[in-house]
């Protein structure tokens, strides 16, 4: 690995699709800034050649042409390599067309890779990828394979740190066999911190290199300009200052059923509803859906009129909504920050970072459908052929009664709590960390590599 490279888990299904027979090319999705070029290029180095083409920079713009031209891959590939004198030779040469929503042409082109030239490695990525695929619904259906990139997980900010001891202890552990006292303070401690700073790999970087947390917040302010010079380029669609209006209420109210009336005095629900489509698609926004929970897929008994929204980074919201650090990082709990949503937000994050990868973020509530009822479900996750309930708990302390009711009424094998405790278990209960709330999908998706 190089040597400033911060090792990600996509690595792994990289390192897969390379040695794959029916290898597709490969679309890296996900929001602007996330690591997924520099992911790419650390990947590059295992070929014999290596071309970047950025749609985005002036110097590639003859590029362009070249694609606009012409859709064969043979006379596509010969041009590149007459253009760049890189050798464009199948098994020997990752081609990696990056910001490839500049450049509508060369994603049509894909398909015909896969046609033409199936040995090619050839890898796309974009950050308002999701933008230009609307305008192409059926470009690349079964010959693209799409792989989706997220801010650092706590197990890779662990790892980027230089605890991989203690990453591998938390992965190791369980409710059966939890972690020792002094440990699982020790990870709280990191956990906070890594709520503070969140997960992008440029502030985590500059953690791991010794920058202070002003530091960090400096390049979180940063990283949110990125973000207001984005939404003036959704196309026009809308104001920016609207987006922008909206992606606030979205943080104000984590944790909550969004409510419309509470985003805007001056914006129509319509209006709200076109933002937040805007703000999913960016990749900055994931949709927490309320489903009825009573049998296999959750996604078939949605009620889209009950949802929750979760902003893709604790470190971006932190920031965004002014909180106070001192409060996060000397508290005992995380109860007073925003009214306990972070740790809620930080475990649907989780959850979405330890999911299979090749799979829009999805994630799933219950709240029961009865008049008077407060009982609701933080979560719920499809682990094997079961529904499992997740409760979060801020702290340490807390009732369970949402999580003994919907248990009682599914009929659940088991449930979930996740808090500031150590593992343990209660009858059908298993209690989880949360900063091991991932470990619970770790050892039903995590890759492995083909045997040599």
């Amino acid at each position: 690995m190089g040597e400033n490279y911060i090792k990600r888990h996509i690595d792994k299904h990289l390192h897969l699709w390379k040695q794959s027979v029916s290898r597709k090319p490969l679309l890296l999705r996900g929001a602007r800034q996330v690591g997924k070029s520099s992911s790419v290029r650390e990947f590059g180095k295992q070929f014999e050649y290596f071309l970047e083409i950025n749609f985005e920079k002036k110097e590639n713009q003859d590029a362009k042409k070249i694609f606009e031209r012409s859709s064969t891959p043979k006379r596509i590939a010969d041009e590149l390599f007459a253009m760049f004198n890189v050798p464009i030779v199948p098994g020997k040469t990752l081609v990696f067309l990056d910001e490839i929503q500049s450049c509508i042409s060369s994603i049509a082109s894909l398909r015909f890779f896969y046609e033409e030239m199936p040995e090619l490695h050839i890898i796309a990525a974009g950050s308002l990828l999701e933008f230009a695929l609307e305008e192409l619904p059926s470009f690349g259906v079964g010959r693209i394979r799409s792989l989706f990139m997220y801010p650092l997980s706590f197990d890779e900010y662990l790892r980027a740190m230089n605890f991989n001891a203690l990453a591998d202890m938390i992965q190791q552990s369980s409710p059966e066999h939890p972690m020792s006292e002094a440990l699982h303070h020790q990870c709280i401690n990191h956990l906070v911190r890594y709520i503070v700073i969140g997960g992008m790999p440029e502030v985590v970087a500059t953690y791991a290199k010794g920058g202070s947390l002003q530091d960090c917040q400096q390049i979180l302010d940063d990283l949110m300009l990125t973000y207001d010079d984005d939404f003036a380029k959704y196309k026009n669609r809308m104001p920016s200052s609207r987006i922008k209006e909206v992606f606030l209420s979205v943080m104000e109210q984590t944790g909550y059923k969004f409510v419309y009336s509470q985003a805007s005095q001056t914006l129509r629900h319509e209006q709200i509803k076109d933002a937040i489509k805007l703000l999913i698609m960016a990749g900055l926004v994931y949709p927490i859906t309320h489903s009825s929970a009573n049998g296999l897929p959750l996604a078939a008994e949605l009620n889209h009129k009950i949802c929750k929204y979760a902003v893709f980074d604790t470190g971006i919201m932190q920031r965004f909504l002014g909180l106070n650090i001192s409060d996060i990082l000397l508290g005992d709990t995380l109860v007073q920050i925003n009214k306990g949503s972070i740790a809620e937000l930080f475990v649907g994050l989780e959850i979405i970072k330890s999911m299979p990868c090749n799979q829009p973020a999805q994630l799933y509530f219950w709240q029961r459908e009865q008049h008077g009822s407060q009982a609701e479900i933080d979560y719920l996750l499809q682990i094997d052929s079961q529904i499992v309930p997740v409760e979060v708990k801020a702290g340490t302390k807390g009732s369970m009664q949402s999580l003994h009711l919907f248990m009682k009424e599914k009929n659940s094998v088991k449930g979930i709590r996740t808090s500031l405790e150590n593992f343990g278990k209660l009858d059908k209960i298993e209690i989880y960390p949360m900063y091991a709330i991932g470990t619970v999908f770790f050892r039903t998706f995590a890759p492995t590599y083909p045997k040599k």
